[in-house]
């Protein structure tokens, strides 16, 4: 299994279980990306805490799920990046573009209820 999808109650929590996010991934990612969006989820949290590897059709995928999320003014998060992915993503000057969050529990921090 490729992915791991969660629909909770705010956001939809997509877990990559592999440890390359690569070409043989990222177009299953991106279909999956779609599908959730067209079903009318606007916030998604990625997290690539098992992925060690990423390429180029990865952070197309990344992008992609950004894109949706905006389209749909919703939230796009990407957490648990590992030093490798993150030090892609940094170059790639995309950590300027995507929120980016330390761990799972601060993304999911982003979508909490406010409390009255």
């Amino acid at each position: 299994m490729e992915f791991k999808i969660e629909k909770l109650k705010n956001y939809t929590l997509i877990q990559v279980l592999e440890e390359k996010l690569d070409t043989h991934i990222a177009p299953t990612l991106k279909s999956e990306l779609v599908l959730v969006s067209g079903n009318g989820e606007k916030n998604i949290v990625l997290d690539l805490s098992k992925c060690r590897y990423c390429d180029s059709s990865g952070l197309s995928a990344i992008l992609v799920a950004n894109r949706l999320c905006k389209n749909a003014n919703g939230t796009f998060v990407l957490t648990g990046l590992n030093d490798a992915v993150e030090r892609l993503i940094t170059i790639s000057q995309l950590d300027t573009v995507l929120n980016i969050t330390g761990s799972l529990e601060e993304a999911v921090k982003l979508f909490a209820e406010p409390v009255n």
